[in-house]
């Protein structure tokens, strides 16, 4: 095995004249200066010295070792002395010209390494080759080299793409840190007019990004997270109009919707002049504020919103003024307040990205990345890449844009007035979670674009009952299972009633199993008013008129009935009608009218078979075994000709021996009106209106105060009721 070369021979080769000395030691030193022992020994022997020579005077290859020698230094965070104006004049020059991918690569590393320096680490006071400011003479001479960095995020070497993002990563974050306030504004401007945010999109969509562990994958992760620390410290940046920034923003909103001129009638001996105009009353209501002061409307969503709302009417501006013209004839309680619709679409989608949950990148440690991109997660559940990347977070100003516009769809569909204005932002808010939410990270933006411009008022309502659940599960779990129970058995008890009603009211009956054309008698059965006798009669042919109990010689004492057999349920999916069925059971029979809008079928197997022990009563129905009494007998047999009769019978008198029902389209039923019944009570329900404190201690099992009970004290005997009419 070949021994490594001391520091004196690799400091010797370095300056030395011949080609192929220099190539060898900057190629061994790539790998021998990451042992940080090794690395000091070169620092010691002035390696750094003889390797800033070779990083200038080299070409080639040889070059790409001395810059990757260099790098790995600085890894370490030594050999700062060989980084001065020249090498990073270099590197920049190598970045924005150089063909081959090897030397960029390198050149890159370095600049990140420099930009990424925490000042903390500086050990010198003289040491000033960190951040921006560093490179920043170097970009002046090179005014190109912005654009270069972007064009390498659609490199097809991967790790350039890498090494470049990274470059971009660190560039932003410097901004951040020492930008100023108002600078690092502009920075970040400039770099999206070059097309950082379209370059990263295609990046999160390709097929590199999806291994999570790539340096790639990291960058992109990196870029996310400060995307949206960006938007964070964009919403804490507090409006003031006496920065010339926000008055021209706020200028722009109201100049793009087209003001007419306002001339108000001048008083007598008044000059009617230029300088006699006066400020509109409703200058800034007309446009959706909800006062004339616009600028602490943006208290909440910051200069994010007024950036946001800009770039609203900047997208829109035709439709932006026609909208507002519209609206203008309309009366004041129905007009779509535009610029409070944008401010909550921002708040909202704020919101769903879960910008303030977002890892501060701007530290130079983190990543901007947390938990999904885990080994575990990596393993167990590859697909979550889907889930990691947010290609969409960087469409932020599209997304706005479509989400206002189909904030103020949905007001126009629902026929909203002003106090609606938080039932339509919850409506939104729904979409936007359904709609953007099941996005991956290949799905295009303007299929979004698309899905907001085409969902329906009616599709969001379902969307917003279907989620009331999951919304309130957390806050009310306890809750609503008591709900659940106690709808569950009134919508039970609800559904007794309507089948015990179908029983009272009758119903014709083959009275064997019916053939195609075969001619049958029929058999009446109904039950008696105390609801302890079961009627019926056999007749040789189904009469027009409903036989009266007095014409039903036949009966049996329901309470000598054990039990009632069917095969019901697994006849029930061949013949089964539908829910539209039940549903009109349900609703005709509120009024104890029998559904009869059905024509017999002519055929039918559907039985109904009644056990019991005649001519007793059945207190002990049942044998010490739990099965049926060793004398029971078949008491009745039935043949409904539908499956709902089948269903109102075969469950209506299981319920009147104080059995659950077995039919599906009685369950159904049951579970239908139960789930209404919950979201019903849901959509009542307010937060504030909960006493939390309370509500916790009751949780915890703590005592809770009374509340004081009202007495009769200072009332008399004079008063009255109010009966309404029947």
């Amino acid at each position: 095995m070949e021994e490594p070369p001391d520091v004196e021979t690799l400091v010797t080769g370095l300056v030395s004249d011949n080609e192929g000395a220099r190539k060898y030691a900057v190629f061994k030193l790539q790998s021998l200066l990451g042992d940080p022992a090794f690395a000091d020994a070169f620092i010691q022997g002035d390696g750094q010295i003889a390797l800033r020579h070779a990083a200038l005077e080299t070409i080639g290859n040889t070059q790409a070792y001395a810059f990757g020698s260099l790098d790995a230094l600085l890894e370490l965070d030594i050999g700062w002395d060989a980084v001065d104006g020249p090498v990073i004049d270099k590197a920049v020059e190598l970045a924005v010209t150089h063909p081959l991918v090897n030397i960029v690569r390198n050149a890159l590393t370095l600049l990140v390494l420099i930009v990424s320096r925490p000042l903390r680490q500086s050990r010198r006071e003289s040491a000033e080759v960190f951040g921006f400011g560093a490179i920043k003479p170097a970009l002046d001479n090179h005014p190109d080299f912005l654009d270069s960095l972007v064009q390498r995020l659609s490199a097809s070497d991967h790790t350039l793409c890498a090494n470049a993002l990274q470059l971009v990563n660190a560039l932003m974050r410097d901004a951040v840190i020492h930008g100023g306030e108002h600078e690092w504004p502009k920075f970040i401007k400039r770099l999206q007019d070059l097309g950082v945010i379209g370059g990263v999109g295609m990046l999160m969509r390709g097929d590199a990004a999806s291994d999570v562990g790539s340096p790639l994958a990291t960058a992109i992760l990196e870029f996310q997270g400060l995307t949206k620390v960006l938007l964070r410290k964009w919403k804490e940046v507090r409006v003031n109009l006496e920065l010339v920034e926000h008055r021209r923003a706020l200028k722009t909103i109201n100049l793009l919707s087209k003001p007419e001129p306002y001339n108000p009638p001048q008083a007598d001996g008044e000059d009617g002049g230029k300088d006699s105009k006066r400020h509109h009353p409703r200058k800034w209501r007309r446009l959706g504020f909800e006062s004339e002061n616009p600028a602490l409307e943006f208290d909440d969503t910051g200069y994010l919103g007024m950036m946001d709302l800009v770039d609203y009417a900047r997208r829109n501006e035709d439709s932006y003024s026609k909208i507002l013209m519209e609206q203008a004839v309309q009366p004041v309680e129905q007009r779509c307040p535009v610029a409070r619709a944008s401010l909550s679409i921002t708040l909202i989608l704020y919101e769903h990205f879960e910008i303030d949950e977002a890892v501060d990148t701007v530290d130079g440690a983190a990543t901007g990345h947390t938990r999904t991109t885990s080994a575990y997660d990596r393993e167990v559940n590859p697909y979550n890449v889907n889930k990691m990347y947010r290609p969409l977070l960087l469409q932020w100003g599209r997304l706005h844009t479509a989400a206002t516009n189909a904030f103020q769809r949905m007001w126009k569909l629902a026929a909203a007035e002003h106090e609606d204005f938080f039932k339509i932002e919850e409506v939104i808010r729904v979409i936007i979670e359904r709609i953007i939410g099941a996005a991956d990270r290949k799905t295009d933006v303007g299929k979004i674009e698309d899905e907001l411009r085409g969902v329906t008022l009616e599709t969001a309502r379902r969307w917003q009952i279907d989620g009331l659940d999951e919304v309130y599960e957390d806050a009310w779990g306890p809750h609503l299972v008591q709900v659940r129970e106690q709808l569950h058995q009134e919508s039970q008890q609800f559904m007794k009633e309507q089948r015990v009603r179908c029983l009272l009211q009758g119903q014709w009956f083959p009275v064997t199993a019916l053939n195609t054309g075969a001619v049958v008698p029929w058999r009446y059965v109904r039950l008696s008013h105390n609801r302890k006798w079961l009627h019926y009669q056999d007749f040789a042919s189904k009469n027009s008129s409903e036989p009266t109990i007095g014409d039903l010689a036949e009966k049996i004492d329901l309470s000598s009935v054990t039990s009632v057999d069917s095969n019901v349920s697994a006849a029930e999916n061949p013949v089964m009608n539908g829910a539209n069925e039940s549903t009109e059971t349900l609703k005709e029979t509120k009024t104890g009218d029998s559904v009869k809008t059905k024509q017999p079928q002519q055929s039918t197997t559907t039985k109904i078979t009644i056990l019991g022990t005649p001519n007793k009563p059945n207190k002990h129905s049942l044998n010490s075994n739990g099965g049926a009494p060793d004398d029971e007998s078949i008491l009745l047999e039935l043949f409904p000709q539908t499956s709902y009769i089948a269903s109102e019978w075969l469950d209506g008198l299981l319920m009147l021996l104080n059995q659950e029902p077995i039919t599906k389209d009685t369950t159904r039923l049951i579970d239908m009106m139960k789930d209404w019944g919950v979201r019903l009570r849901m959509l009542n329900l307010r937060w504030e209106d909960v006493d939390w404190e309370a509500l916790e201690a009751r949780v915890k099992g703590a005592r809770v105060a009374e509340r004081e009970v009202p007495t009769r004290e200072g009332l008399d005997e004079d008063y009255y009721y109010a009966m309404a009419e029947a």
